[in-house]
């Protein structure tokens, strides 16, 4: 990591990657690191919808470094776009090495999400309320 690295959005989601998560190699699964972003995507989308939402792609992803056993895992978004009734939201994964260590992005990717009513329908994402 350079100095002039750093996370791009707000810290949404902080985990520990456990024993229970590795692959045979000895790292933790790809997917587990893809399931906490979604999560954290869908923090920030429900936020901006006020309401449900869901995941309908996933964008860009790609493994920068991989994720170990005792690692930090620092979830970072923010909203990129938001149409009619969908949200791109960027995801920035970070780890902090053996829970103090060294902080390393690890992974990032576009997720897209649409608001939807109780039916599952889509509906229009309101409009950001006014600062006063």
């Amino acid at each position: 990591m350079t100095d002039i690295e750093k996370p791009e959005g707000e810290l949404t989601l902080r985990t520990l990657a456990m024993p229970a998560d590795v692959n045979v190699n000895g790292d933790i699964f790809g997917g587990w690191v893809l399931s906490q972003m979604d999560i954290a995507a869908g923090i920030i989308a429900g936020t901006r919808a006020a309401g449900r939402v869901t995941t309908v792609a996933l964008d860009a992803m790609k493994f920068i470094r991989p994720v170990k056993v005792g690692d930090v895992l620092c979830i970072y978004g923010r909203v990129e776009r938001v149409g009619r009734t969908s949200m791109a939201i960027g995801i920035e994964a970070w780890v902090l090495r053996n829970r103090i260590g060294q902080r390393e992005k690890v992974t990032e990717a576009t997720f897209t999400f649409v608001a939807i009513d109780e039916a599952g329908r889509p509906m229009p994402v309101p409009p950001m309320p006014v600062p006063q």
